[in-house]
């Protein structure tokens, strides 16, 4: 129990250090980079200054509105633990951002180039809200509606917040600066590309298919020499229509080149198919490896 308990209080301040760096990224962004320069982004206020334009609705009282109705909808879809994360990361933020804004009084605006501040803010965004979103968190207002089409659809959290806020913008062309409006959407372009790198970090692999007829001795050394599981298939080749088994395996990139070299040694003409996948789940990577009782491998697997 107490093992468990110990456990539960360090992902906790885990989770809580990760929120707390996020919105540190988040608000230094805001206060050297975009208010010093100008810029504009998406997202709740966004929304707000389109309806407001329109409708003469209060900005700060719609923002209010729908940053409560967005996070209701985070607790019921995506849970109390992430409802409660948000909060903590709400309550970061503005104590946060006060911090950066007076710090930026006593040193001045790092930059006045509108380029240097869209690169530099767009960096600081996107990994700060990745940072948050990996701690199971949001930042608040359109952060939540991406986490939710995720969670529902499987829809890649960075193209939908790329969507979500690039059309807000675009909805902002009718009464904003055309120039701003377009160092806008520059800007939504690399935070969303920061955040899809943040998020994948540390969770890509390598994949290798081999297709040898010394498919044994290969499966072999990466079981092995190497301790990276694999996956035996049949496979005809379309000239040849030589039969065969092919290896599929996935690996750590820093393993590559010397499981490349050992299979070359091998044999120098086997075909190797190397590809990048963002993630993988399973046994040996997200589940702790399991070994066979006696540490007895498998029986080789031969043709019919």
């Amino acid at each position: 129990m107490f093992h468990a308990h110990t456990h539960i209080n360090k992902d906790t301040i885990k989770k809580i250090i990760m929120i707390f760096i996020g919105n540190m990224l988040y608000s230094f962004a805001i206060a050297f980079f975009i208010l010093p320069s100008g810029l504009i982004t998406g997202g709740t206020t966004g929304i707000a200054l389109f309806v407001n334009y329109f409708t003469g609705f209060d900005i700060s009282l719609f923002v209010l509105i729908f940053n409560i109705i967005m996070f209701i909808i985070g607790w019921i879809v995506l849970g109390k633990s992430f409802a409660l994360s948000t909060i903590l990361s709400s309550l970061f933020y503005p104590f946060l951002l006060s911090a950066a804004r007076y710090l930026v009084g006593i040193t001045g605006a790092l930059t006045n180039d509108l380029i240097l501040c869209t690169l530099f803010g767009g960096l600081l965004i996107g990994v700060g809200i990745g940072i948050v979103i990996r701690a199971g968190a949001s930042t608040g207002g359109m952060d939540i509606p991406p986490l939710v089409l995720n969670k529902k659809f499987g829809i890649n959290i960075s193209v939908s917040l790329y969507v979500f806020d690039f059309t807000i913008l675009i909805m902002q062309m009718f009464f904003s600066n055309r120039d701003q409006i377009l160092y806008g959407i520059l800007l939504v372009c690399i935070y969303t590309y920061s955040l899809e790198k943040v998020l994948i970090m540390g969770k890509s692999k390598t994949q290798l298919e081999i297709i040898s007829e010394k498919y044994m001795e290969i499966n072999e050394l990466i079981t092995g020499r190497f301790d990276r599981g694999t996956t035996l298939y049949e496979v005809e080749g379309g000239f040849t229509r030589n039969e065969t088994y092919a290896i599929l395996t996935v690996i750590n990139r820093r393993e590559l080149f010397a499981i490349q070299e050992a299979v070359m040694k091998l044999d120098p003409a086997a075909f190797i198919i190397i590809s990048q996948v963002n993630e993988v789940r399973g046994r040996g990577f997200t589940l702790k490896k399991q070994y066979t009782e006696g540490g007895v491998r498998p029986k080789r697997i031969t043709k019919q």
